[in-house]
């Protein structure tokens, strides 16, 4: 059995956090031939380079991120357990680091993440989105507990992942109530040469709608793509044209944008996946989401 050498371990989890060897000597009085040596040891134990060299800065390379991450949990178990058995309030904070496909309606991402800011236990949560590549890249190595999509992961990647559907939900079209009076009428086939504000060609949601327009032999006069879904409700709602939404956020989106409903087809239907590398999920926070959004978009059928 292999054993962990936890002195290793905080001596990079000092350097790593201070910055450099020197003001990580300076934090533990020790010499730094001594840490340096240490850290080389920890580093041919592990059989990977925990930093690399920019300037005259340390900086930690992926696995070093990775250990410096269970550093962080490790130390701070240690200092909890001490807590506990001095009668000391903890403060424990639950970590919960979320990604978020960029096509991902922000509406639809506060209402899934909703439930975890309810738990009796404190929730600290970390948004970050972005492509989802770089998403699944962070997710495989421990960087996210979870990342949000309207897709599953892509199995190109080579990332070890697993798709836990939220849920499905039905599509909306929106607009002015002028535009909507003037389309409600003889919907669907009424927005044949609509004025239309769509997401841009890379969204799962414009990729849904086109296939639909084809199915019914719709043209559209598309008036704007947007690769930002609030944007392009802005423009609806200054009467740009007609657009489409999420039936779980309907009400937000009338609420907030102050536009009519169209119409609606029950043939659309767009789904929501949490992925994460665990076959079960087991975080808290990603529990109570996952039943909240599973009620939430049954809820909207």
């Amino acid at each position: 059995m292999e054993w962990l050498n936890y002195h290793h371990l905080m001596y990079f989890w000092v350097v790593a956090k201070e910055g450099s060897v020197a003001k990580a000597c300076e934090k533990l009085h020790l010499a730094q031939p001594t840490i340096s040596g240490q850290i080389r040891a920890f580093e041919k134990a592990l059989k990977a380079n925990l930093f690399a060299k920019s300037g005259r800065n340390l900086v930690l390379t992926e696995t070093g991120r990775t250990v410096y991450q269970y550093a962080e949990e490790i130390f701070l178990l240690g200092r909890e357990l001490q807590d506990t058995l001095h009668h000391r309030p903890t403060g424990r904070l639950i970590r919960f680091v979320v990604g978020i496909t960029d096509a991902l309606p922000k509406l639809i991402t506060h209402r899934l993440l909703q439930p975890a800011l309810t738990l009796p236990e404190e929730i600290q949560v970390t948004c970050y989105d972005g492509e989802p590549d770089r998403l699944m890249a962070q997710l495989a190595l421990h960087e996210l507990d979870l990342v949000l999509s309207d897709v599953p992961a892509n199995p190109r990647l080579g990332v070890k992942a697993y798709n836990h559907l939220l849920g499905e939900c039905g599509i909306t079209f929106f607009g002015t109530e002028e535009l909507a009076k003037r389309y409600r009428e003889g919907f669907p086939q009424s927005l044949d040469g609509a004025p239309f504000l769509l997401p841009t060609a890379q969204n799962n949601l414009r990729r849904t709608l086109d296939q639909w327009f084809d199915q019914l032999g719709i043209r559209p006069q598309i008036r704007g793509e947007f690769s930002d879904s609030a944007l392009l409700k802005a423009f609806g709602q200054c009467g740009d044209g007609i657009f489409a939404a999420h039936d779980i956020v309907a009400g937000e989106v009338k609420r907030m944008y102050r536009v009519s409903e169209v119409g609606h087809d029950a043939r659309l239907r767009e789904r929501f996946y949490a992925i994460s590398v665990e076959k079960r999920i087991k975080h808290p926070a990603v529990l109570a989401m996952t039943r909240f959004a599973q009620t939430l978009t049954k809820n909207s059928e």
